[in-house]
C-alpha cells in the first residue's frame, strides 16, 4: 500500500484495493482472462477484488484468490463459480447469506453478520500465486482484519494456503499466534487470545470449496456447514 494511501474504514480499504497494480503478473494474467477462449461474453471485472459483507461481522471467510473467471470476472468474492455457488448454498443454509445463489453484484446478496476475504486479491495462473506475490499482498488483509477486529470473532480458513497466508498477519492485528504456528487440517479449531486482553478469535480450518474437493466428497454440504455452524458458536451472539 502506498505510504499517502489514509484508510480509516472498510471503504476506504476497498476503494484502494481495487487499484493495485503491485504484482506485474497478476496484472497482466487477470487484465488478459478476460480474451481467453473460454471467457464469458461480458465486460470482466479485471481488477484486484475487495472483500464482501458488513464492516461489523463477527465471521470472516479467508479463501486464496479470485478465480480467473469468476470473481475476476464479476467483481465479488466467491461470485459466479462453481465454488462459490457450493459456498452460498452453505452460508445460506445456516442463516449467513441472504440466498443460496450468487451471480453478480446485482444479485442482492447480503451476507450476514460475515465477511469474505482473499489473501491474494488478483486471479493468479493456474490458481497458484508466488510467496512473493502472496506477501506483496499482505498488508490488504492485515488492514482489514484490524478494521473488523473490533467485532470479529471467528475465521473460516478455506484450504491450507489460506491459513499459512492468514497467520502471520494476526498478531500485527492483534491476536497471540502460538510457536509452533498450528497446523491446518479440516475440522482443526484454534483459539488465540488478544494481545491486550480483548475478546479471542478462534480460528476454524475447513477444506477449499474447489470443485476438485466438492466433485470427489472430500468436501460436502454438510461438512461444510457444520464448520459455519461451530463458527458461528464462537461467534456468539451479538449484543
Amino acid at each position: 500500500m502506498g505510504e499517502t494511501l489514509t484508510i480509516v474504514d472498510l471503504q476506504d480499504l476497498d476503494n484502494a484495493v481495487i487499484t493495485c497494480r503491485r504484482c506485474p503478473r497478476l496484472v497482466a494474467w487477470r487484465e488478459a482472462a478476460a480474451t481467453q477462449s473460454r471467457a464469458r461474453k461480458e465486460q470482466y471485472w479485471a481488477r484486484p477484488v475487495p472483500g464482501f459483507g458488513p464492516a461489523d461481522a463477527r465471521i470472516m471467510v479467508v479463501g486464496l484468490a479470485p478465480a480467473a473467471h469468476g470473481s475476476n470476472r464479476t467483481g465479488r468474492m466467491f461470485t459466479g463459480d462453481r465454488s462459490g455457488d457450493f459456498l452460498f448454498e452453505a452460508l445460506h443454509a445456516v442463516g449467513l447469506a441472504s440466498q443460496a445463489h450468487a451471480v453478480s453484484r446485482a444479485d442482492g446478496m447480503r451476507l450476514i453478520d460475515t465477511r469474505m476475504a482473499a489473501p491474494v486479491r488478483c486471479a493468479p495462473p493456474e490458481n497458484k500465486p508466488t510467496p512473493q506475490e502472496r506477501d506483496t499482498c499482505r498488508p490488504w488483509l492485515a488492514t482489514e482484519l484490524e478494521l473488523l477486529r473490533p467485532t470479529l470473532r471467528a475465521v473460516v480458513v478455506l484450504g491450507a494456503f489460506g491459513w499459512q497466508a492468514l497467520l502471520p498477519v494476526l498478531s500485527a492485528a492483534g491476536w497471540q499466534v502460538p510457536k509452533p504456528r498450528p497446523v491446518f487440517g479440516h475440522g482443526v479449531e484454534i483459539t488465540l487470545p488478544a494481545a491486550d486482553g480483548g475478546p479471542a478469535l478462534t480460528l476454524l480450518g475447513c477444506y477449499h470449496v474447489s470443485p476438485h474437493n466438492t466433485f470427489t466428497g472430500r468436501l460436502t454440504q454438510a461438512m461444510l456447514r457444520d464448520v459455519f455452524r461451530r463458527a458461528q458458536e464462537f461467534a456468539g451472539d451479538r449484543k
